[in-house]
């Protein structure tokens, strides 16, 4: 851990705080994007305040951080939060391209201090479509697939 590491995570963390204490506005999640040096995007859970399951601390930063840079890749970007990600936010880490992720309490910090547990969502996940608790029904793939291969012929297509 470096001085700069430590001084990002602090400011996560306070965040955390902030948000969840001085504001009541979610959960104890904060967290922040540096990109050279710099902090270019910051976030808080917002969940209660927003009624929006979505707005957690990474997602609120990447999203404030791609607009910052102006683009969907965030390539060379470290990511500090206060807490483990979770299955949404870590899946929003590999998509915004962030190359390092630095957290401060676990998942099991989560459960024992703040009743938070995502183990239900993890073990969804490895289960097959057709085995998880949320009814999964594929329906018009044909049309859809028409969508794709247009999609697919577009000449202006930004790749990601």
């Amino acid at each position: 851990m470096t001085a700069d590491d430590e001084k990002f995570m602090t400011r996560a963390i306070a965040l955390s705080e902030k948000t969840s204490l001085v504001d009541s506005a979610g959960g104890v999640f904060g967290c922040v994007i540096v990109q050279d040096g710099e902090i270019i995007g910051e976030g808080a859970n917002r969940v209660v305040a927003e009624n929006d399951p979505t707005w957690h601390g990474e997602i609120d930063a990447i999203r404030k951080a791609c607009k910052k840079v102006g683009s969907f890749k965030l390539t060379n970007a470290t990511l500090y939060t206060s807490a483990e990600p979770c299955p949404m936010c870590m899946a929003a880490c590999y998509w915004a391209g962030i190359e390092r992720v630095f957290y401060a309490s676990t998942n099991m910090d989560a459960l024992e201090y703040g009743d938070f547990d995502d183990s239900m969502i993890y073990q969804e996940l490895k289960k097959p479509v057709s085995e998880r608790s949320i009814t999964c029904v594929q329906i018009m793939q044909p049309e859809a697939v028409e969508v794709w291969k247009k999609y697919k012929n577009k000449e202006d297509r930004v790749p990601y």
